[in-house]
Parts: structure tokens; sequence; C-alpha cells
């Protein structure tokens, strides 16, 4: 939700785009120049002065509200409370997972048992924690940062490691366009970090790639999971034959 504060900083933003200056200002509102200087300075103020202001800029405030929350900063990762929150339910982790891939709610609805209501339901709990915003209509933007994760130790992953990680891998692998590879070295550590960022390029591109084949017909698209991961890592069995 934005704060009045939040609403007077993107103001100020489009004063200067509109390059009006404080005087200006003051004569469109009516007041002494000092007066506005000191109202925008302290961040505060009526939702009616803020409309006057917009107007002042042939702004309207739906659109201010828009921009402020476009300036907001994205989501990075969620709080261990809040993984702990969306574990907790499995349509809810279904729901923040298809969000993630910028399904629609129609969508949802035609893929899985839920009904219109519970998707609905589970959207406003996204919206509550931060990672989406809800529009009219049951559409949403999401608020998460291109380099969002879950928690790497959090609640979500460890679900991951006891209930997903054995049900992908228990796969042959052998299907159209699928593959499994397990490559094992030593490679020097400074080194290291660049196939780490070459790996997370190739999740970029899967994502983005995800986002551009929206338009095609289902029928032309497949689901697919990539599961990426790089570790400092000896099979334990290997391990225990150590000298």
């Amino acid at each position: 939700m934005s704060t009045t504060a939040d609403l007077v900083t993107v103001l100020k933003k489009e004063l200067k785009a509109a390059q009006m200056t404080y005087a200006d200002l003051a004569r469109e509102l009516g007041m002494a120049e000092s007066s506005v200087k000191r109202m925008l300075a302290k961040g505060d103020m009526p939702l009616s002065r803020i409309d006057a202001i917009c107007r002042a800029l042939k702004l309207d405030f739906a659109e201010l509200a828009q921009r402020v929350a476009d300036a907001q900063p994205m989501l990075k990762e969620l709080t261990a409370e809040q993984e702990r929150a969306v574990v907790a339910d499995e349509k809810l982790l279904l729901v923040a997972t298809n969000v993630l891939s910028q399904w629609t709610l129609e969508q949802m609805t035609a893929a899985y048992r839920l009904t219109e209501a519970e998707v609905i339901k589970y959207l406003a709990q996204l919206d509550r924690i931060g990672v989406i915003e809800l529009k009219p209509l049951n559409r949403y933007r999401l608020k998460v940062a291109k380099t969002f994760r879950w928690r790497p130790h959090g609640p979500v992953m460890q679900y991951v490691r006891e209930h997903v990680v054995l049900d992908y891998f228990g796969g042959g692998f052998d299907g159209s366009a699928e593959g499994l590879l397990l490559v094992h070295g030593s490679v020097s550590r400074a080194l290291a970090p660049s196939f780490l960022e070459r790996l997370q390029r190739v999740a970029q591109d899967f994502a983005q790639q995800h986002q551009m084949d929206q338009k095609l017909k289902d029928s032309d698209r497949e689901g697919y999971t990539l599961m990426l991961g790089m570790r400092s890592w000896e099979f334990a069995a290997f391990a225990r034959l150590r000298r």
C-alpha cells in the first residue's frame, strides 16, 4: 500500500520532470512558495492537497498511485515466517509457483482442481505478503526482482529437499527435450563463480522464453522444469572411502 510519503516522493519527481518550479506550483495552489517547500519537505499532507498538486501537473491520481507502485523496490526474498506460511498450505504453494510463472487465474482453474474463489483467496494472501499487487478483475503484477529466490536454507527449499527432489530425479529424463547431466571436476576457485553465473543466465533465458511463449496456443507449449545446481560436494559413500 502506498503511503503519503511515497506519493509525495513521486510528486517531487513529477514536478522536476514537468520543469515546474515551487513558485509555479505555489501560484497554482494559491499558497506561499515557502509553504509549498515546507509541505513537500515534510512529506506529509492531506490527500486533498495531493489531488490538487496532481491537477496542477495534469496528472490523474490513479496514474500517480501506479507510478508509486512501480517505484517500489522489488522483493528479493521472503522472510522465513512468510515462507512457512506458503509451505503450510500446498494450494498456496501451487498458486505462488504459478504466479512466479505469471499464470492467469483462468489458467490455474483450468489446469488444477481449484475454484475461482480459492485462487482469488490465495492471490490475496500473496498480495499481503508482497509477492504480487492484486489488480481489478483479479489480474496482478509481480513485485519480485529478477533475482528473487527462495531462502537457501528456508522453509520452501527445505520442503523441496524433502518432497520435490526425489520426485523430480526419479524420472527417466528420456523424453523429448529432457536430459540429466552429472559432471564432476576440480576447477580453479577463481573461475568457479563464472560457471555459476552461466547457470544463472541459462535460468534467466528459460524464464524469459517462458514469458515470450505465453502468446502461443496451449497445444504448442509443454511444461518443463529446469533444476540447476552447483556446489562443492562429494557423495557421502565416496567420502567415507577417503584416506
